[in-house]
């Protein structure tokens, strides 16, 4: 499997290199775009990466970037345009897009704490080993404009720790409800910080909103990696239910679900599994909160009227804490009949 490492940056003063760089991605990435938006239009056809690095040979002497960078632009470039089946991508600009710089490893020495890159020196503050094989990596900017060193290695997948079958029900009260009944609370970052916030937009102060933002993020980060590899540690088999954060993203629960960071914790959940062997799934949880999970009979409450009904009786005698009830039926819905 793949694991990737990210450094910060130690020198303040390579920002200025750094972001020069990435200014000449930039430039190649929107060649890169109207190359292939005017193909289409002339002749229907799709550019491919060959034809990319084709056009783009010599270019790195006038630009002063190194050649693999340019052929990993073309490649990426590629990839997200077959991808997403489009002529076009959306143009990158300084204003709109944060500093991005791909490299291969070939065209990098680390050497403890630093790198040589285009015969310049970085400094980063290692806080673990690098472990496996690398492969590829790239430099990357944060809103605060901070530059990061990122490196892609491939390591060898863990033996699972685990034991027994979950099922998840992801939520916006709580941020997840188990199928054993347990429960992972909604720290509600935002909502905790929303006043700092609110402050510093009036004031108008952009460096106070980003850092503030930034700090926000980072917290809503480190508290999902905690409780995504508590998870896959303890559980032999995890089964997540499909709700979809973009969809629910449109109503007027945007921020709670923003907040909630739903993709970036199945994200998580997802690429932790495979590196312990744990399996994981993501299942259709239509009806399973109307469904009654001891006789398998929808007669559930339903309807939006009926959300704020937080535990309900079956006609069965079973007596369900509605998200607990979801989760144990996201579990059913896996592959049958499953045990804990």
């Amino acid at each position: 499997m793949i694991r990737t490492y990210q450094f910060r940056i130690k020198d303040a003063s390579k920002k200025k290199l750094l972001g020069s760089l990435a200014g000449k991605v930039n430039y190649i990435w929107n060649y890169l775009n109207e190359t292939s938006q005017k193909a289409w239009a002339r002749d229907r056809t799709w550019v491919s990466e060959f034809d990319f690095n084709y056009l783009t040979t010599g270019v790195s002497k006038d630009l002063g970037l190194a050649s693999n960078t340019i052929q990993s632009i073309s490649s990426e470039y590629t990839a997200r345009r077959n991808k997403r089946k489009r002529p076009g991508l959306r143009w990158r600009s300084r204003k709109r897009n944060l500093g991005w710089i791909p490299i291969k490893y070939s065209s990098i020495k680390i050497n403890g704490d630093s790198l040589v890159f285009q015969k310049q020196k970085y400094r980063f503050w290692k806080t673990r080993e690098i472990l496996g094989t690398p492969k590829a990596g790239s430099f990357s900017q944060n809103s605060k404009g901070q530059w990061f060193f990122n490196i892609a290695c491939e390591v060898e997948s863990e033996a699972f720790r685990g034991k027994g079958s979950v099922g998840v029900d992801l939520g916006l009260k709580t941020l997840a409800t188990l199928s054993d009944g347990t429960t992972i609370e909604n720290p509600k970052t935002l909502l905790k910080w929303a006043d700092r916030l609110a402050v510093a937009q009036r004031a108008h102060k952009k460096k106070r909103v980003t850092a503030i933002q930034n700090k926000i993020k980072n917290i809503r980060k480190d508290f999902l990696h905690k409780e995504s590899t508590k998870l896959v540690k303890k559980y032999k088999r995890i089964f997540v239910g499909n709700v979809s954060s973009s969809k629910l993203a449109k109503t007027r629960m945007a921020k709670s679900v923003f907040d909630a960071g739903w993709g970036m914790f199945k994200s998580m959940l997802e690429y932790k599994a495979i590196s312990l062997g744990v399996d994981y799934k993501v299942v259709d949880e239509k009806y399973s909160t109307v469904t009654c999970s001891d006789c398998f009979e929808k007669n559930g409450p339903s309807g939006l009227s009926a959300l704020g009904e937080r535990a309900w009786d079956c006609k069965c005698g079973a007596k369900h804490l509605r998200d607990v009830n979801a989760a144990k039926n996201i579990l059913r819905f896996a592959d049958g009949r499953v045990s804990l």
